[in-house]
């Protein structure tokens, strides 16, 4: 079984896309205390069941990723796109209501904006 890497620009776009989400999703998998304190937590006494929490989340984006990286399809690629936007809205949500407007936040909103694009885009034939 041969490794796929897309030739086509759109699709390559969406790949690494896919291949950043589960990147990033196996890193919050692995180190869910660095993904708390990135996350803008302070992390004193955590118990087992918040880091399964964060475990379970960082899994989800690895699967997802994963999963799109593996099936290559559009619908695939849709699904990915449509969960990393609601993602996105959610933070921008909590910029508006919660007062969350911080350099951080905002930075992480931009790479969830990205990461979400990048697959719809190519779906939607953009890219």
């Amino acid at each position: 079984m041969d490794f796929y890497f897309p030739t086509v620009f759109g699709e390559q776009v969406a790949f690494i896309g896919a291949a950043a989400t589960a990147f990033i999703g196996f890193l919050v998998f692995l180190m869910p205390r660095l993904a708390l304190g990135l996350g803008g937590f302070q992390v004193g006494e955590v118990r087992p069941e918040g880091y399964a929490s964060v475990r379970s989340a960082g899994a989800h984006h690895l699967g997802l990723g994963l999963a799109a990286i593996m099936l290559a399809q559009d619908w695939i690629y849709m699904a990915l796109g449509i969960a990393l936007g609601f993602g996105a809205i959610g933070r921008l949500a909590a910029c508006l209501f919660d007062r969350a407007l911080t350099p951080r936040n905002i930075a992480i909103s931009l790479l969830q904006v990205v990461l979400a694009l990048a697959p719809l885009a190519y779906v939607f034939g953009y890219v």
